[in-house]
């Protein structure tokens, strides 16, 4: 295990040191990356709780509050018509490129990603399982039916000609801010097949993430020789289990994020610095190496 202490004093060598002991790890091969939202930050979407978190201002939506509040899901959709195109039209940031190369080296095992934004595989990445879902499909609660979320939003785009309406501050699911003025005649629509509830196919606070998700990733836990947490505060126990498992079962745990994580004494290795160019310079290392 690697001296988790010194780190916390924030000392440009000691970063280094701590760097150097990542690219160790990572050199070693067969790493599963766990990534979160802090990963996509350099992309323009904003975190719920890191530096340019939103959480304090904006409470995401709720399962519950979804499914069973008709003027919350006209007021989900109405905003997320105007929001996910953000998300679809961002770019992949350096963070995302270096953990696709980290791939193509043949150092990770898979990537477990928290986000909904699809730029692990916008950026390169192949082995991605999407641990929340993603906002570029639809899902129908009643019968299971998934459709890409552009077809969607011509139909919501049918049923509201007249509706306009600007967004402001964008959420990392898509959501926006909107006034209330823009909502009160926006019309929603069900699904085709069944005239079931639409929602977007990503877990929303109170969902459960589906249980072969879950096995899945518990699998590639076990395959793994250390873990990589990119990005993430690991608030949310959907992502933290993942990290208990692999300290449970002695593998090292990385963690480069900005900010204090739900799992920093768990750490074997803990850096706070941005990811864009930490990974990039991580990258590099490894390659010189290999």
């Amino acid at each position: 295990m690697y001296d988790i202490t010194a780190v916390a004093e924030n000392t440009d060598a000691i970063d280094d040191a701590a760097l150097a002991d990542i690219a160790d790890l990572v050199r070693g091969g067969d790493v599963l990356v766990l990534s979160g939202a802090g990963l996509s930050t350099e992309s323009g979407i904003p975190d719920y709780r890191g530096p340019t978190g939103v959480l304090r201002n904006s409470l995401p939506m709720t399962y519950q509050t979804f499914t069973r509040d008709p003027l919350a899901r006209r007021r989900y959709w109405a905003r997320s018509q105007l929001g996910w195109r953000h998300l679809m039209d961002a770019e992949p940031n350096l963070g995302h490129s270096a953990v696709a190369e980290l791939e193509a080296l043949g150092a990770l095992t898979g990537i477990v990603t928290q986000n909904v934004d699809g730029l692990h595989q916008a950026g390169g990445a192949r082995s991605v399982v999407e641990l929340h879902g993603s906002v570029d499909r639809v899902v129908c609660i009643r019968c299971g039916d998934r459709t890409p979320r552009s077809v969607l939003s011509e139909r919501l785009r049918a049923a509201n000609p007249a509706w306009e309406a600007s967004a402001a501050a964008v959420n990392p699911d898509g959501d926006v801010s909107l006034a209330e003025a823009h909502l009160e005649r926006f019309r929603i629509v069900d699904c085709l097949r069944c005239a079931g509830m639409l929602k977007p196919d990503v877990i929303f606070f109170g969902e459960n993430v589906p249980p072969v998700t879950v096995e899945l990733c518990y699998r590639l836990v076990d395959r793994c020789r250390s873990m990589l947490v990119l990005g993430s505060s690991l608030t949310v126990m959907s992502g933290l289990r993942f990290v208990r498992r692999a300290a449970a079962l002695g593998r090292p745990v990385a963690i480069v994020t900005q900010g204090v994580t739900r799992a920093d004494e768990l750490a074997s290795i803990k850096v706070d610095l941005p990811l864009g160019q930490t990974l990039r310079g991580l990258v590099d290392s490894v390659a010189r190496q290999r």
